[in-house]
């Protein structure tokens, strides 16, 4: 009998080292890569040494200049990522099916342009599946980046994204294209002028100028940089991310 009780008090503490191991896994693989600094942060740039860096286009107005900018993109060999929203994608879905033909990437950019920071976790996954599954009926691609309309983003935008596979992607580099302000030069003027290796641009496309002058700001960049798609620019595993939101890959790589 004394045989049995010593081996069902080795079994019991067998089985707490296990339960422990697995809890500590567990909690590892759980732990948030974007909590830095008691809050959630999106990835805004990436430290690289390799010249590259993202182009982005925030599609969710028309799509009259689309087939301009692919084909500014293919004259210099570049590629995009184009956050889409999904009542553009319903909209013009010839549109998103050429992006896609094209080989540049697609990120989710809301449904209908809702404030996500005023949603729900539920109600921001509902929005976001409804989203990708119009752009996935129309490419067969499911995206898995996301940008939030006006980049509007709090901690709970970025835990929903992250513990349901998706990330957020933000800016570090603003064209701000967008207002009536804007003319071609002082679009040229700030891309180029602040623009470094692992950085991410946004543009949008139905804007007055973005078009016209991408040439220009393409001709100047593949000077020096390499223009890749988000998800060639970020790092997947292995990475930190400071309070900046810029990403660093982990010195044991």
């Amino acid at each position: 009998m004394h045989f049995y009780v010593i081996r069902l008090r080795w079994i019991i503490a067998m089985c707490a080292v296990i339960v422990c191991i697995i809890i500590g896994v567990c909690a590892d693989i759980a732990a948030p890569a974007f909590f830095v600094s008691g809050r959630e942060i999106p990835i805004y740039s990436v430290e690289r040494d390799d010249g590259k860096i993202a182009l982005t286009f925030d599609c969710a107005w028309n799509d009259e200049d689309i087939d301009e900018i692919l084909d500014t993109l293919d004259e210099y060999d570049a590629k995009a990522t184009f956050f889409i929203t999904g009542a553009w994608a319903e909209k013009y879905p010839r549109a998103v099916l050429e992006i896609h033909k094209r080989g540049h990437e697609i990120g989710t950019h809301s449904m209908s342009h809702a404030d996500y920071t005023t949603l729900s976790a539920r109600e921001i996954l509902e929005d976001m599946y409804k989203c990708e599954d119009i752009i996935f009926n129309i490419t067969t691609n499911r995206p898995r980046l996301i940008r939030a309309p006006s980049g509007a983003y709090n901690d709970t935008v970025i835990r929903t994204c992250e513990k349901n596979g998706r990330i957020y992607v933000q800016w570090s580099v603003d064209g701000i294209d967008y207002k009536d302000s804007a003319t071609e030069e002082s679009i040229y003027e700030r891309v180029i002028g602040k623009t470094g290796a692992g950085d991410i641009i946004l543009l949008h496309n139905g804007t007055e100028h973005t078009a016209a002058v991408l040439p220009r700001i393409l001709e100047k960049l593949t000077e020096k940089y390499e223009l890749v798609k988000v998800s060639s620019l970020i790092y997947l595993h292995d990475f930190t991310i400071d309070a900046n939101g810029r990403q660093h890959r982990n010195l044991s790589d």
